[in-house]
């Protein structure tokens, strides 16, 4: 089983580039041909916040329209650039999301896995959120399938990362979140976004995996050097790759076209 997973695309309504520079619309459209491209393709792509800039209808009208294009399901999550009632109102076809409920939680049940998809949006905020309520929500789901393995989606790591500006925009309550996880071994994942960079933690028994942006990356800054900033990075999604007996692998895929692929030795010529 494979699963995409993108994130932080940041999109804003066509012709007006992010931070004034960054065409995130085009960027997604090349992620989309990216994934529907991919052998084997994506059973499913998760995009983990952050869907557009700035909650604007006509940047949630433009997201929709290019990820239309998936030939593949698409599950959305909250990030804090995102708002709530725009996701609702701008994919009303995604009928997995809550209409009622504060939060934009839910889960999906796909071949072996099990995927726990959480609300860590404070509105009007850069940070985000496990209240006890969402704590609550989430030791309800786990308890629900204890032995199933699982997959946690949320847009803000639980754990620092070591660039100043981005943990200063972290996620308050992932102390007592960690007490939830830790306390179920099912948990095979926890995936996020917000920081725009690969990274993987050891966190409450389990590993926390962060995918890049398929648009601008975080400087890598772990001095505390500069005031926050992005740069123009190569774009990339991550892949998660179910595969019996080793559980899941993550995969970071590059977007774009790059030369090859060549083969390491030349094939033997056919004997004449």
């Amino acid at each position: 089983m494979l699963i995409a997973q993108i994130t932080d695309m940041h999109v804003k309504a066509p012709g007006h580039p992010a931070y004034g520079r960054v065409d995130t619309g085009g960027y997604l459209r090349r992620c989309v041909d990216h994934l529907n491209s991919l052998q084997p393709a994506p059973q499913l792509v998760f995009a983990t916040g952050d869907l557009v800039h700035a909650g604007a209808p006509e940047e949630y009208a433009h997201c929709r329209e290019l990820l239309a294009q998936l030939r593949m399901p698409c599950y959305l999550l909250t990030g804090n650039h995102d708002d709530r009632a725009g996701i609702r109102e701008a994919f009303p076809g995604h009928a997995y999301l809550p209409q009622e409920d504060e939060f934009l939680h839910y889960v999906v049940e796909q071949g072996p896995l099990r995927f726990i998809c959480l609300d860590t949006l404070v509105p009007g905020e850069p940070w985000g959120l496990m209240c006890r309520e969402r704590l609550d929500w989430l030791a309800e789901r786990l308890a629900e399938a204890p032995s199933q393995p699982t997959v946690i989606l949320m847009h803000h790591p639980p754990v620092s990362i070591g660039i100043a500006f981005m943990d200063g925009h972290g996620l308050d309550g992932a102390d007592a979140m960690a007490e939830v996880v830790a306390a179920h071994s099912q948990v095979q994942r926890v995936l996020c976004g917000h920081i725009h960079r690969p990274i993987q933690a050891l966190w409450a028994k389990t590993m926390v995996s962060v995918a890049p942006s398929p648009a601008h990356q975080v400087v890598l800054d772990l001095e505390d050097r500069l005031p926050g900033s992005f740069i123009m990075e190569p774009p990339a999604c991550h892949l998660h790759f179910w595969m019996p007996p080793t559980g899941l692998l993550t995969h970071l895929s590059y977007i774009g076209d790059f030369d090859g692929p060549h083969p390491f030795r030349k094939p033997v010529e056919a004997a004449k």
